[in-house]
């Protein structure tokens, strides 16, 4: 088979490298990939947004199957476009697609669908927002409509924190299009998990669960981000949590969409708080989870690829589920100032040695440069590995750092730390 990766980021690069193990692949091409994955597939300079030219050379290359990375070519409507040409890919269409890129569409879909999530309000203008937060109990939570790279959220301890956010989001306009709406939600306590499934617009085929580390710093603190780190499994997940979240979220929220002519086949991402009273909804994503995927995908012994093709074939019958029983970790290396401002061209130093020790590297955000290897992003690189416990993996990702150097390298020190 002759696979199209479509994207450049860390999530690009482990999916590369678990497809890459695949019997059944022949070739990987990467649009428009990063230098981390040179060795396992050609990249192709097309960007994620322009789907008639992915779906122009996916028909002159004749690829068996397309896996999308990023948001950004869903709500563009590339799996309309490859199904339009029948092209297989694995994605869900532009319409299924809205339970991550309109907040609304997601919050208003479950509360039809009794699918528990924070009870909410949407506004389209700054002035009825503000005035809602003169009367509304706090802390809450104000978030962006749209697309925001997992960074329009924010959460509001007083009405002046919830008055900047939607000078933000709204009268700035720092997300543009994305920010025209806000939505703003019951802040709701608990400890977070990620839960990422395969559908293929009925059956679901549910991955290893994770946990992500949104805050930028130590602690939890400090602004969000894409995601600094994560752990699979989750701590908090036993077979009660998972029937329960497979019960009340998953299938109804499959089921419902299905209802409403959007069937879903791709990869439906629910960012969850477990709370005393059970799982909440917090978002939904359209797509793998960045850099959840990396630590899933580490412990997946089954072949990645018959899972993708089974979804986009909506034949998910009979694909084995086999799951590694180590622990996996991950902890991201940014560059000083992520997710605000920031400097890349900075070359980075001491990736061999650092996988001399048995860590995975997955490259987020580099570029080759004449002199070598340079930092050209927010989140540089993804330091993985996995072990018998959670603590032998996350010994070995920190040795692995120990070698790893480029000039403004942060990243967080406390990932993998139990927050159940």
């Amino acid at each position: 088979m002759k696979i199209l990766i479509v994207g450049s980021g860390g999530r690009e690069h482990a999916l590369v490298w678990k497809i890459s193990q695949s019997k059944r692949v022949t070739k990987i091409f990467a649009a428009p990939g990063n230098p981390g994955m040179t060795q396992l597939a050609e990249r192709v300079d097309i960007k994620p947004a322009s789907i008639i030219e992915l779906a122009d050379f996916a028909q002159e290359h004749q690829i068996d199957l397309t896996v999308i990375g990023p948001e950004q070519p869903l709500a563009l409507g590339i799996v309309d476009e490859f199904n339009n040409r029948n092209l297989k890919i694995f994605g869900p269409s532009q319409k299924a697609a809205m339970i991550e890129t309109s907040k609304s569409f997601a919050k208003e879909f479950m509360r039809k669908n009794n699918i528990p999530t924070p009870e909410f309000k949407v506004f389209a203008a700054a002035a009825e927002a503000l005035e809602h937060f003169s009367r509304a109990q706090f802390p809450l939570v104000v978030k962006a409509d749209g697309l925001a790279a997992g960074k329009g959220v924010y959460i509001c301890r007083n009405p002046e924190d919830a008055a900047d956010a939607v000078n933000e989001i709204m009268v700035e306009g720092k997300y543009g299009k994305s920010g025209e709406r806000v939505v703003v939600e019951d802040f709701v306590a608990g400890s977070e998990m990620s839960f990422m499934a395969v559908c293929d617009g009925k059956r679901i085929f549910p991955l290893a669960t994770s946990m992500d580390y949104k805050k930028a710093l130590d602690g939890d603190k400090g602004p969000n981000t894409g995601g600094m780190g994560a752990i699979s499994p989750a701590p908090q997940i036993n077979r009660e949590l998972f029937n329960q979240i497979m019960k009340s979220i998953i299938q109804p929220t499959v089921a419902g969409l299905k209802f409403e002519n959007k069937e879903y086949r791709g990869l439906l991402y629910a960012g969850l708080m477990i709370t005393r009273e059970g799982p909440q909804v917090l978002e939904f994503n359209a797509r793998f989870g960045d850099p959840e995927t990396q630590v899933v995908l580490m412990r997946l012994k089954s072949d990645l690829v018959d899972i993708l093709e089974g979804a986009a074939d909506q034949n998910l019958f009979d694909v084995p589920a086999d799951w590694d029983e180590n622990v996996a970790g991950c902890v991201v290396l940014a560059s000083r100032g992520y997710p605000k401002k920031y400097t890349g061209g900075h070359p980075i130093e001491g990736l061999e040695r650092a996988k001399s020790l048995g860590v995975e590297v997955f490259h987020a955000g580099t570029a080759q440069e004449a002199e070598g290897l340079v930092s050209a992003g927010g989140r540089v690189l993804n330091v993985c590995a996995s072990g018998p416990t959670l603590k032998e993996a996350m010994a070995k990702i920190y040795d692995g750092i120990s070698f790893v150097a480029f000039e403004g390298m942060v990243f967080r020190r406390d990932i993998g730390w139990s927050r159940k």
